[in-house]
C-alpha cells in the first residue's frame, strides 16, 4: 500500500503539536513541583529550627525530647509537601494517603516492641524518674545513667561495665534512685566482746561521728545495739550523709572505728580457735 505523503505530514505535525502541548503543560507542573519541593523544604527546617527553640525556652524541657518533636514536624510537613508535589502530576493522593496509613500500620504491627521503647522513652524523658549522672537501680540493673534515648538507656556499673537498658525494661519496673535525694542514710555495725562497756562503745562511736565533717548534724547521727549473740554485742552507728560522699564516708567511719575500738581497749572478739583432727590428738 503506498503511503501518503500528505497524511504522514499531517500525522507528525499532530503529534508534534500534542507532544508540545504535554511538554509545555509537565513543565509548568514541574517547574511548580521544584518551587513548592524548595518552599516546603525551608519551611520544613525553619519549622524544625523554633519548634526546637520554643521548647527549648521551656525550664527543665529535656534536650531529648525536644530534638524528637521538632524532628517530628519537620518530617510531617516533607511528607505533605512530596503528597502535593505528586498531586501536581495528577497522581491520586487520596491512594497515596491509604497507602502510607496502611504502610504505617504494617510498620507499627511488625515494631511493636520498638514503639514501646520509643513510648517508653518519652514517659521517661518527660517523668524524670532519673537523671544523666544519678545511681540507680531498675530490678537486676544497676548502675550510674550515662544517657537517656528514644529506645534505650546507657549506664555506666560501679566496676566500669556498659550497659544498653531497654527503655520499656526501665519503665515497666520500679526505680530505686540513690541520687535523687541528695542524702543518704547508713549503718556501721562492728561486734565486740560482751564484757566490754557497751556505753563507752557507743560514745566512742559518736565521737568519731561528730568529728567527721561529711556526717549531717540534722537528723544526729545515733548510736545503739543492733543484736546480742551469746559472747558478743554488735553496736551500731547510723548517720545521715550526702549521696556523692555516701561510698568514701562509710569506708572511713569504719576504719576509724576499729582504730578507735583498739586504742579504748574495747576488744572485737576473734573467731575460736579451730579444733585439732582426730589424727593430731593421737600423736
Amino acid at each position: 500500500m503506498p503511503i501518503d505523503p500528505q497524511n504522514t505530514l499531517l500525522t507528525v505535525q499532530a503529534g508534534l503539536a500534542q507532544l508540545s502541548t504535554l511538554i509545555v503543560s509537565y513543565a509548568f507542573s514541574a517547574i511548580g513541583a521544584v518551587i513548592l519541593l524548595v518552599v516546603g523544604y525551608i519551611v520544613a527546617g525553619l519549622a524544625e529550627r523554633s519548634i526546637s527553640a520554643g521548647l527549648g525556652h521551656i525550664h527543665g524541657f529535656d534536650a531529648t525530647l525536644r530534638h524528637f518533636f521538632s524532628k517530628i514536624v519537620r518530617y510531617a510537613i516533607l511528607i505533605l509537601v512530596t503528597i502535593m508535589v505528586l498531586g501536581q502530576f495528577g497522581v491520586q493522593t487520596a491512594s497515596i494517603i491509604a497507602a502510607i496509613g496502611a504502610i504505617g500500620l504494617a510498620i507499627g504491627l511488625a515494631l511493636q516492641g520498638t514503639l514501646q521503647n520509643i513510648a517508653a522513652g518519652i514517659m521517661l524523658l518527660a517523668l524524670r524518674p532519673f537523671r544523666i549522672g544519678e545511681s540507680v537501680e531498675v530490678g537486676s540493673i544497676a548502675g550510674s545513667i550515662e544517657e537517656i534515648g528514644l529506645f534505650a538507656t546507657k549506664l555506666r556499673t560501679a566496676d566500669g561495665v556498659y550497659i544498653l537498658a531497654p527503655n520499656s525494661t526501665l519503665w515497666n519496673q520500679p526505680v530505686r534512685n540513690y541520687t535523687r535525694n541528695g542524702v543518704r542514710r547508713t549503718d556501721i555495725t562492728l561486734s565486740i566482746g560482751s564484757w566490754n562497756d557497751i556505753d563507752r562503745a557507743q560514745k566512742t562511736l559518736l565521737a568519731i561521728a561528730a568529728a567527721e565533717r561529711r556526717v549531717k548534724r540534722d537528723p544526729a547521727p545515733i548510736a545503739f545495739i543492733a543484736s546480742l549473740g551469746e559472747s558478743t554485742v554488735s553496736i551500731a552507728l547510723r548517720y545521715w550523709t550526702s549521696a556523692a560522699d555516701f561510698f568514701a564516708t562509710q569506708t572511713d567511719l569504719t576504719k576509724r572505728a576499729k582504730q578507735e575500738f583498739d586504742a579504748e581497749g574495747i576488744s572485737i572478739p576473734l573467731p575460736p580457735p579451730e579444733a585439732p583432727a582426730p589424727e593430731a590428738r593421737r600423736q
